[in-house]
């Protein structure tokens, strides 16, 4: 099947671009996060918008996140297999410049979600180390990640209530390649593995830079994909600062799997996390019980959710991107205070947490 994309030269394999070689769990996703630059102000938005060529499935989610109320607009519909047309029902993306600049639109008057926003780079992105992670023989994890912080400018409307968000600064990254989405596979990997994930993603903005840390660490806290890497403004390609030693620690709320504060050791210098606000990634499908990622849910579907406040003991509410005040304390005594968020998932053990069960909590 020829599609818009076959007239690019983005093709991967021998077949048209509607084919993703063989893997169901392929996907490619865009993500945006924005938020003001002043610690103090919690309001955030966040969208993720997802492409399953073997599923046929394209879905989106639009969240606001004001005053300790999160709302949030999903749709999903069936792909046809044109990769090409980035929409799902009410949600938008236009690339107008790649690498640099996109334009999201939302517009669902049902539902009282409307929103203009751009997106410029503040330096060229930066490509994570590729993330493979088998179980046993079985592929759970193998994709490549981009990230890029930014500046915003536009607009969004909720219940009639118009907020300009020029001025704001975040984070929109782009991922493509294989994890779980849509069903479950109904075989077991044989013999039995207790599922383990612990994640931190923490890019943060500073008056003269970006600063992007990650960790994924196995059960006894043992790294297998770190960095942390410094982006003065406007870096090029291949120009970003790699630091040597970098090690976190997390100090869990009590009750939940959710930081109430967090040190990164950066070559002698600390990052430390004060977190204001938790943004629920269940908002964007992460998890969620109707609306996970590539789930068939019809032909077209748009809905609307809310919520104020989430019981943090159950699993699929472990997973938040923490508002955070970011303090950077350099090995030298220079000291720069900026803005980020401090993104979370950890199931399963991780001895240096106390974690020893599935779901345990501090």
């Amino acid at each position: 099947m020829l599609t818009r994309g076959d007239d690019y030269p983005l093709h991967q394999t021998a077949g048209p671009i509607a084919y993703a070689g063989t893997d169901r769990n392929f996907y490619d996703r865009y993500f945006f996060n924005g938020y003001p630059a002043d610690p103090t102000d919690d309001r955030m938005f966040a969208l993720a918008f997802g492409i399953y060529p073997q599923l046929n499935i394209a879905d989106a989610s639009f969240c606001w996140l004001a005053g300790g109320r999160q709302i949030n607009l999903h749709a999903s519909r069936w792909l046809n297999m044109e990769r090409m047309a980035l929409e799902v029902g009410p949600v938008r993306i236009i690339v107008e410049q790649p690498l640099q600049r996109l334009r999201v639109l939302v517009e669902s008057p049902e539902h009282r979600i409307a929103a203009d926003i751009v997106f410029t780079g503040r330096s060229f992105p930066i490509e994570e180390p590729r993330f493979t992670r088998r179980l046993g023989p079985r592929t759970f994890l193998d994709y490549t990640r981009l990230t890029q912080n930014g500046r915003y400018e536009g607009w969004v409307e909720v219940d009639g209530t118009r907020i300009d968000v020029a001025g704001f600064v975040g984070t929109r990254d782009r991922s493509w390649g294989v994890r779980p989405i849509g069903a479950r596979d109904p075989q077991a990997p044989a013999p039995a593995i207790l599922p383990q994930f612990f994640w931190l993603w923490s890019p943060c903005v500073f008056d003269d830079g970006d600063l992007f840390f990650h960790t994924n660490d196995d059960a006894d806290g043992r790294a297998w994909n770190r960095r942390a890497v410094w982006a003065p403004l406007d870096t090029q390609a291949g120009q970003e600062q790699h630091f040597g030693h970098v090690a976190a620690t997390i100090d869990w709320r009590p009750g939940s799997r959710n930081a109430r504060g967090a040190t990164v050791a950066l070559d002698g210098g600390t990052l430390t996390f004060e977190p204001s606000r938790d943004f629920h990634m269940l908002g964007l499908g992460y998890g969620h019980p109707r609306w996970a990622h590539g789930t068939n849910l019809g032909e077209q579907i748009v809905e609307r959710e809310e919520f104020t406040a989430l019981d943090p003991t159950l699993p699929h509410h472990f997973h938040v991107q923490a508002l955070s005040r970011v303090t950077w304390r350099h090995a030298d005594g220079r000291t720069r205070i900026g803005r980020g968020v401090l993104e979370q998932l950890a199931i399963g053990p991780h001895a240096p947490s106390g974690f020893t069960g599935l779901m345990d909590v501090a």
